[in-house]
């Protein structure tokens, strides 16, 4: 296990040089100006709407809840050459799993090759046969990819940015990374003018942008939507937000239909054929006719409609394969296979439960690792050893053992701290980052930073929205 570093004070208490002017500028605030403005942007989150919905949980009437993610003031500063490694390393990646998922579909070379074991790509609930020989337009299937990445504290008091997971299929939470910084230049509009902070603001025009650019060939003026599952979906403020920022319909399946080969959306003017649809609704449930027949999310006959060619869905149908728990050990071997590069950003080490070898030391160790389900996501179906009672871990072991293939662990990587100002004060918190990827196949593109999700609980390492993190404005220096 690594030690913590600290984003703001190095192993001998200095505060960092990326974060003097904000450090000299806190200290001159009272906690009762920071409690005023923490309860500013609570008030306003919450007239904007800008909540999820917590699946399972339920208010004193017994009806759903929907909470705000918890916003912090204080924000995660990274250096400019930081941020110009960082990126780097993540287009770097996101291009490999693009290479990676068209290979799956088509030549199948890095399976011949054997530095991906077929069965875990072809027996995975994730690949889906229906993409077979599919082409997509640019040969990209992951349009919108947010990479999570952590640091981890070395010996000699430096830290080591780690990808931690890959989130290919519908990757969410950039809502919050522009709502944030908005938030932040209301209540501290002095501190903009003290930093020269990367702007973030320009994402929804890149994302358009990225749209339009994958629409089939021949269409000049692509008409693009966004498809969301519906109001009671967790992420439905995002999918109403960005439909919005891009100006775009925001459509439900029953919105769509599919005729002569092409789909369609209802509008008061009569049918308007759409070309790009940027899907916020799992593949499972995006064709009744093709996948589940019970779904009421989707369009009946998209599939064929996409496998001509007459349609772009961002993500695409099976990028799920490359983001799959238990294909992500392979990704440095992906950059080199189809880059011929040494990986920029490292992976965490990984243990296979489906290898013996591996299956036994993660069972006699499991109080010291991170145990996930493989396709487990927002912090559900893992274990982390530290954390775990004897008993969780006793129940979590026969979990495994019973179905070894479904899980991978990891080393507990102690991830770094940011101050964050709780109730008693300013208090380390630990942190990470998710990045956001674009591409079209005109290039890959990301706005400096990302989102910063921040576990909210002295101690704890789960910062996911779902499992009570909140998220902090992400200011990347542009000196």
């Amino acid at each position: 296990m690594k030690s913590s570093f600290d984003e703001m004070l190095s192993a001998q208490q200095e505060v960092r040089d990326h974060y003097r002017v904000y450090q000299a500028w806190l200290e001159g605030q009272t906690q009762a100006s920071m409690h005023a403005r923490r309860d500013e942007a609570e008030m306003i989150f919450r007239r904007v709407g800008i909540t999820f919905a917590v699946y399972g949980a339920k208010d004193e009437e017994g009806a759903g809840t929907e909470r705000l993610i918890p916003f912090d003031l204080i924000p995660r500063v990274i250096p400019k050459q930081e941020w110009v490694d960082m990126e780097a390393g993540l287009r770097q990646r996101v291009t490999a799993l693009n290479r990676f998922i068209h290979d799956v579909y088509h030549g199948q070379e890095i399976l011949k090759a054997g530095i991906v074991p077929a069965e875990q790509v072809l027996k995975n609930a994730q690949y889906r046969p229906e993409m077979a020989g599919v082409n997509v337009p640019g040969d990209i299937y992951s349009h919108i990819s947010g990479i999570d990445i952590v640091r981890a504290g070395n010996a000699d008091g430096s830290g080591t940015y780690y990808v931690l997971e890959d989130n290919l299929r519908v990757p969410s939470g950039v809502s919050y990374m522009l709502e944030n910084r908005k938030m932040m230049m209301r209540l501290f509009p002095n501190l903009f003018s003290m930093h020269r902070v990367a702007p973030v603001a320009h994402y929804p025009d890149l994302l358009l942008d990225t749209l339009r650019a994958v629409a089939p060939a021949g269409i000049n003026e692509p008409t693009v939507v966004v498809l969301t599952p519906g109001m009671y979906n967790s992420a439905y403020f995002e999918h109403a937000f960005l439909a919005q920022q891009m100006g775009v319909e925001l459509v439900e399946g029953q919105d769509l239909f599919v005729r002569d080969g092409f789909v369609y959306m209802r509008t008061t003017q009569g049918p308007k054929r759409v070309d790009v649809i940027y899907r916020r609704v799992d593949d499972d449930f995006l064709d009744p006719k093709a996948f589940r027949a019970d779904s009421t999310l989707g369009c009946a006959g998209l599939l064929d409609v996409y496998r001509a060619g007459n349609i772009t869905l961002s993500n695409a149908i099976g990028t799920g394969i490359a983001d799959d728990k238990s294909i992500y050990p392979y990704v440095p071997k992906m950059i080199e296979f189809y880059l011929g590069e040494k990986p920029i950003l490292h992976n965490v080490p990984t243990y296979l439960c489906r290898e013996a070898q591996d299956l036994k030391y993660v069972l006699d160790n499991m109080h010291e690792l991170v145990v996930k389900e493989v396709h487990g996501a927002g912090g559900y179906g893992m274990l982390v050893g530290p954390a775990a009672t004897k008993a969780e871990i006793a129940e979590f072991s026969a979990v495994v053992k019973a179905n070894p293939t479904n899980y991978i662990a990891q080393p507990t990587l102690s991830l770094s701290t940011c101050p964050t100002f709780v109730e008693a004060g300013i208090a380390p918190r630990h942190i990470d980052l998710r990045p956001y990827v674009l591409s079209s196949g005109k290039g890959v593109q990301t706005v400096p930073g990302g989102l910063t999700r921040v576990a909210l609980k002295e101690g704890s390492l789960v910062v996911n929205s779902s499992q009570g993190g909140g998220t902090k404005d992400t200011w990347v220096l542009e000196d």
